[in-house]
This record gives C-alpha cells, sequence and structure tokens, in this order.
C-alpha cells in the first residue's frame, strides 16, 4: 500500500502526521454530497487503520476540469473500502468542488454530468446592443432564439426507448438516495418511497441532454429515467431533471414520477422572461 501521508494532485501537501481518522475528516467535510453517502459505507469507514490516495484519471479543456481521484482504506477485519472523489471547477468563479461516490461507476456518472462550459465562462460574442440590452447585459434575440430552440426540443417526441438492461446493485439504496437528493416540493413522497424499498434492480437512461443560454446564462438540462425492477415483478420509473438554471449557477436536482411532469418543469425552467 502507498504511502497514506503522501501529498497527491492539485491538494496542498499536509503533516506527514496526519491520521487516517483525520483524513477522512478532511474528505468528508470538503465533499458537497457526503450526506448522499450509504450509511453502510459510512460506519465501516469509522474502523479504517490506513489509507492510500492516488489520481485515476484527469480531463483538461477550458473551461472545465475535473479529476477523480481513488481513496483506499484497510479496515479493522482485513476488508478494504474505496470511496472515488470527483474534483472539478464549475464552483462560482471557478472554484473547486468535491464530490463522493462509494462506486466508481457513479463518479463516472456524475463526472459525464458536468458541463463543457457553466456559467460564470463569457458566451459567443454578441452584436450591436440596444440601450435595454447593455443595461441588462443579455442579447434579447440570442436569449429568444436558444429559449424557442429549447421548447422546440423539449416538445419533440422522444425517440422509442430500448427495453432496459436492469443491473441488481443495491437499487432500494439507490432509489431513496435519489428522493432525498431531489430539491423540488411536488417529489415523490412517502409511499413511493416505501413501494421502492422492495426494488432489487435498476437502469438508468438519459432521455435529454443540451445546453442553453437561459436569463443571460450559460444553463445545462438534463433528464433521467431511472428505471426499477421490483420483487412481485413490476416496474417503477422516477424522472430525475438536473439543471443549472438557478440564480448562482449551482447544480440542482428535481424528481417526478411522471415524464411528461419532469419536461414541463424543465420548459419551465427555461422559458425566457
Amino acid at each position: 500500500m502507498n504511502d497514506p501521508n503522501e501529498p497527491y494532485g492539485p491538494y496542498e501537501p499536509y503533516e506527514t502526521t496526519e491520521t487516517t481518522e483525520t483524513h477522512l475528516e478532511r474528505l468528508l467535510g470538503r465533499a458537497l454530497n457526503s450526506f448522499d453517502l450509504p450509511d453502510a459505507t459510512v460506519e465501516r469507514l469509522g474502523s479504517a487503520l490506513a489509507h492510500a490516495s492516488s489520481l485515476h484519471s484527469s480531463h483538461h479543456s477550458a473551461p472545465l476540469h475535473r479529476s477523480t481521484y481513488r481513496h483506499a482504506y484497510l479496515l479493522r477485519d482485513g476488508s478494504s473500502l474505496v470511496l472515488w472523489e470527483l474534483v472539478h471547477n464549475t464552483g462560482r468563479g471557478g472554484t473547486e468542488q468535491h464530490e463522493l461516490y462509494s462506486e466508481e461507476s457513479e463518479a463516472r456518472l456524475a463526472a459525464s454530468r458536468l458541463p463543457a462550459g457553466f456559467p460564470g465562462f463569457a458566451g459567443p460574442g454578441s452584436g450591436p446592443a440596444s440601450a435595454l440590452e447593455q443595461e441588462l447585459g443579455i442579447d434579447l434575440d440570442a436569449e429568444l432564439d436558444a429559449g424557442l430552440e429549447l421548447l422546440a426540443a423539449l416538445m419533440a417526441p422522444p425517440p422509442a426507448p430500448m427495453p432496459p438492461t436492469y443491473v441488481p446493485d443495491d437499487s432500494a439504496d439507490h432509489a431513496r438516495r435519489l428522493l432525498r437528493r431531489a430539491e423540488n416540493d411536488d417529489r415523490p413522497g412517502e409511499e413511493t418511497a416505501r413501494l421502492l424499498r422492495a426494488a432489487f434492480a435498476h437502469h438508468i437512461t438519459q432521455v435529454f441532454g443540451r445546453q442553453f443560454r437561459v436569463a443571460g446564462k450559460n444553463a445545462g438540462f438534463t433528464l433521467y429515467e431511472h428505471a426499477f425492477l421490483l420483487l412481485d415483478g413490476t416496474e417503477r420509473s422516477l424522472w430525475e431533471v438536473e439543471h443549472t438554471a438557478t440564480p448562482d449557477g449551482r447544480h440542482m436536482c428535481e424528481v417526478y414520477e411522471a415524464e411528461h411532469d419532469a419536461r414541463e418543469a424543465m420548459e419551465l425552467r427555461a422559458r425566457v422572461r
């Protein structure tokens, strides 16, 4: 195992006396989504005796920089546990953001959701502007065209879906975490959460994904279907909308029980005011 105290990646060097416990406190403390880790994983980390961290992958293109780190832990019972840390510069003003995942596939999915361009970076050049446009700092014609383009894309009939291939992978816990991170007031309630406790396999499909200029800012819109297979053989889907059409440009997650509700939510967010 590598020296657990050796500095890695873009992080500042730290004292060689740092313990695994201190390392974990730093790692969990800086992660935006540490609350989203499975409870069983957090409990197992409490018995970590040693650790090793290494750069797993890195991608740099203007303006997006992202890296994935692998943190391996030796536990008291002799087993090992791995956490995957995604670091990217999509924070306000290009500041670094940290996310933690217990599965490499989840880290890859999160990395794929990062926009190539994001709020805080200038978009295409603009032509002559009216006094109102200069005051607002936007090109009204371009904003209207972008809004109409997005609305047309949202209203277009989706392609015929492929039959899902379900993967048994702690699907009930995946459903719990999906519902927990939803921020919309009309998200599915306790009845749906109770039903999905019987999920034993699931499949995630990206149904829609585009970037547009909304209210003078770059905003990304992505729609995912989370299809669950239940113990009684029935299927149930949740529809996740992830977007950056927020005042500060941060990522926001909304979850709906019906696809048309999810598309209406994207249309509402994308409407040019």
